[in-house]
C-alpha cells in the first residue's frame, strides 16, 4: 500500500484550507470505503484528511427540520430514538447495515458520497426528500439529494467541497415509512434489491380506532384489515436500490398513488408502475428479471408496513 500523510483537522475551515494548501488530497471520515479502495490501489492519495474530529458534523439537530451531520455514525442513527419512531425506514436501514463494529465507525456522509447503487441509507433519504449540505470556501450550498447522485460511485461535488450533512423537512402527521432490503444474509451483507416507501395518509375513519388496530393486532392481522379502512393516499414516495446505475425514484408510481384509496388494486398497480420503471442489468448477485419480480413484492410490502405505521 502507498504511503500517504495523515491530516487531522478541528473545523471545516481548516479542513477545507488543508486541502487546498497539500494539493493530492481526499477527505475520509469513517473509512470502511476509502481504505478499502486504497489497499485494492483503486485510489492513491498523497494525503488523507480526516473529518472524525470535527464536532460540527458528528450532530443531530431536532429544529425546524432533522439535520443529520455526515460524519454522524450509523449506530448513533440506530440508537437515536427520535429517528426510530418518526423516521423508521432509516432506522431499517441502519439496523441491519453491517456489523457493529463497522456501524460504529461508519458514517451517513461517506455512505452517501459513495454512491454505490446499493447504499443502504440511500432509498430512505430519498423518500424523506432529503437535502445535501455542501461547504466550501464560498459558504454553504443545498441540493436535493436525487440530484446529487450522477451514477454509480459519482455524485455532483466539486473537488475540495465538504458534504456537512442532511436536512430533512419534518413529516406531516400520519405519516409512516419502511425500508426492505433483499439480500442472501439478513445482515452484513450487499442488497440484491432495495425498496424504501414513505406515505401520508388522509384517513376517514375513527383515528382512535386506526391507531388502536395498527397498536393491537400484528403486522399480519393489521394488513388483512387495512385495505377495508378507507384511507386516502394525500403523499406517496418510492425509492428503489440496486435498480438503475445510481438509487432511484420512482416518481410514476408516486404520482399514481397520490389521491387515490389505499386499496389492494392501488397498491398491486403501483408496484407494477414501480417495476416498469427499474433499469436493472444481470450481475453475479442477481439477474435482471429476477430484480424487477422483486420490486413488485417489495414495493407491496413496503406501502403496507408504512401505512402500518402511519398510525403506530
Amino acid at each position: 500500500m502507498k504511503r500517504f500523510d495523515y491530516h487531522v483537522p478541528q473545523s471545516i475551515e481548516e479542513a477545507l484550507n488543508l486541502f487546498k494548501s497539500l494539493g493530492d488530497a481526499i477527505y475520509i471520515a469513517g473509512g470502511t470505503d476509502v481504505m478499502v479502495n486504497i489497499k485494492r490501489k483503486k485510489i492513491s492519495p498523497k494525503n488523507l484528511i480526516s473529518l472524525r474530529n470535527i464536532t460540527a458534523l458528528k450532530v443531530i439537530e431536532k429544529g425546524k427540520e432533522l439535520k443529520i451531520g455526515s460524519c454522524v455514525t450509523h449506530e448513533q442513527l440506530l440508537k437515536d430514538k427520535y429517528i426510530e419512531k418518526y423516521y423508521t425506514a432509516l432506522h431499517d436501514a441502519v439496523r441491519k447495515l453491517g456489523s457493529k463494529q463497522i456501524r460504529n465507525v461508519a458514517t451517513i456522509g461517506g455512505n452517501i458520497c459513495n454512491a454505490a447503487p446499493s447504499a443502504d441509507t440511500a432509498c430512505p433519504l430519498l423518500v424523506f426528500d432529503t437535502k445535501v449540505l455542501i461547504r466550501n470556501e464560498k459558504g454553504e450550498r443545498k441540493i436535493p439529494l436525487h440530484d446529487f447522485f450522477l451514477g454509480p460511485y459519482s455524485v455532483s461535488k466539486d473537488e475540495g467541497e465538504i458534504v456537512t450533512g442532511f436536512e430533512i423537512t419534518f413529516l406531516p402527521p400520519y405519516s409512516g415509512s419502511a425500508y426492505i432490503k433483499h439480500s442472501r444474509r439478513e445482515a452484513m451483507d450487499l442488497a440484491i434489491v432495495s425498496v424504501a416507501t414513505r406515505l401520508t395518509l388522509s384517513p376517514e375513519v375513527d383515528i382512535d380506532f386506526l391507531k388502536r388496530e395498527a397498536g393491537e393486532k400484528t403486522y399480519s392481522e393489521f394488513e388483512s384489515r387495512l385495505l377495508s379502512y378507507g384511507i386516502t393516499v394525500k403523499e406517496a414516495r418510492i425509492a428503489m436500490g440496486v435498480v438503475a446505475p445510481r438509487p432511484l425514484r420512482a416518481k410514476e408510481a408516486e404520482d399514481y398513488l397520490c389521491g387515490k384509496r389505499l386499496t389492494d388494486e392501488a397498491i398491486r398497480e403501483a408496484s407494477e408502475i414501480a417495476s416498469s420503471v427499474a433499469k436493472p442489468r444481470d450481475t453475479l448477485r442477481g439477474e435482471a428479471w429476477y430484480r424487477r419480480e422483486m420490486v413488485k413484492v417489495l414495493t407491496r410490502r413496503a406501502i403496507l408496513l408504512s401505512a402500518k405505521r402511519a398510525f403506530d
